[in-house]
């Protein structure tokens, strides 16, 4: 598979990359065209953070091909293909690496806690318009979340068909974590259309907000 993110702001490469290799069979190769070094730092730090094979070559100016092998891998192997070297026996990243276009701007201990698909109390289509400006609002802060919870008919926003999905994957691509409930999702028939993020219960939502250091409720 290959895709043309030349021109397209971080985090879309990382983003539009991410969505190709879940949808490849294992061993099946995405190749991705960028126009900068950063995309092809984020884009090789995606495939570390999954384990999965990568390689990159300069193929102009300004044009970069990185290759990724879909399936996972037991070790990333990563390198400039000019000299073929690989990082194998690199350091493997810790669980705490993320993906992201920029140094972590997020704040440890703060949860943003989303419990409805609308913003306040009175007409739905306005409420629905204030949270879409607010989740919007929440990505363009100096710091960001650490986590991101959804319950209720906040659930929806994770979910096929939101409108704020771009904003909640720009989120996740930063390293906020979005967990959506579980028995939510079901409640609202939902439970196979989550395109962000992970499921989570009732148990795991209470201890991150009882251990919070920052709620923020729109």
């Amino acid at each position: 598979m290959k895709l043309d993110e030349r021109g397209k702001q971080c985090p879309l490469p990382v983003i539009d990359a991410k969505k190709a290799l879940e949808a490849c069979a294992p061993g099946e190769i995405v190749e991705v065209t960028v126009d900068n070094e950063i995309a092809v730092q984020n884009l090789s730090k995606l495939a570390s953070h999954k384990g999965l094979a990568s390689r990159f070559e300069k193929v102009g100016d300004r044009e970069f091909v990185v290759s990724i092998e879909a399936g996972e891998k037991n070790v990333a192997k990563t390198g400039n293909s000019a000299d073929g070297a690989s990082a194998a026996g690199q350091a493997e990243p810790s669980s705490e690496d993320e993906v992201s276009c920029q140094p972590d701007s997020r704040r440890r201990g703060m949860v943003a806690v989303i419990s409805s698909n609308q913003m306040g109390q009175g007409d739905e289509a306005l409420g629905k318009l204030l949270m879409k400006g607010f989740v919007y609002a929440l990505t363009q802060q100096d710091v960001l979340p650490e986590t991101v919870l959804l319950y209720n008919s906040g659930a929806f926003l994770s979910c096929e068909g939101s409108e704020n999905l771009e904003d909640l994957k720009n989120l996740e691509a930063q390293g906020t974590e979005i967990l959506t409930c579980g028995t939510c999702l079901n409640h609202y028939g939902l439970g196979d259309k989550l395109k962000v993020g992970s499921v989570t219960n009732m148990y795991d939502i209470v201890e991150r907000m009882t251990g919070a250091k920052l709620l923020v409720r729109p």
